[in-house]
């Protein structure tokens, strides 16, 4: 194995330092489906860093959305209720790693539709 491949593998193994952003998507048709979610989330988790309501597109995401971001401690019971209460919005979730392009384009997990996103400003950060 060479040296990079070792320390993706130290990396991945090293779960524990990871902290995990999922962003819901909606639009204006959907905004209060989305606004329901959120409610329900910071119910569920109320000690969870709760993003702002964006009604625009920001950043890479080409929809409207917030954003939920959690721990590892939380990983599986967020995903898991994220899968089953959705109600059908998309949902782009990734690790924080360090890496922000890597993070969105190599390690997202898509619930629904996957989604072009706009990575042009990370690509050029990594340069």
């Amino acid at each position: 194995m060479n040296e990079d491949n070792a320390n993706t593998v130290k990396i991945l193994r090293d779960t524990s330092m990871y902290d995990y952003h999922a962003h819901i998507y909606f639009d204006e048709a959907t905004k209060d489906i989305a606004w329901s979610i959120r409610e329900q989330i910071e119910k569920n988790w109320p000690d969870i860093d709760m993003g702002r309501f964006w009604e625009r597109n920001v950043g890479p995401h080409p929809r409207w959305s917030f954003q939920v971001a959690f721990h590892h401690k939380d990983f599986a019971d967020i995903t898991k209720w994220l899968m089953f209460n959705r109600k059908d919005l998309v949902v782009f979730l990734h690790p924080q790693s360090g890496d922000e392009l890597a993070d969105h384009r190599d390690h997202p997990i898509w619930m629904g539709e996957k989604l072009q996103l706009d990575l042009s400003m990370m690509e050029k950060k990594s340069r």
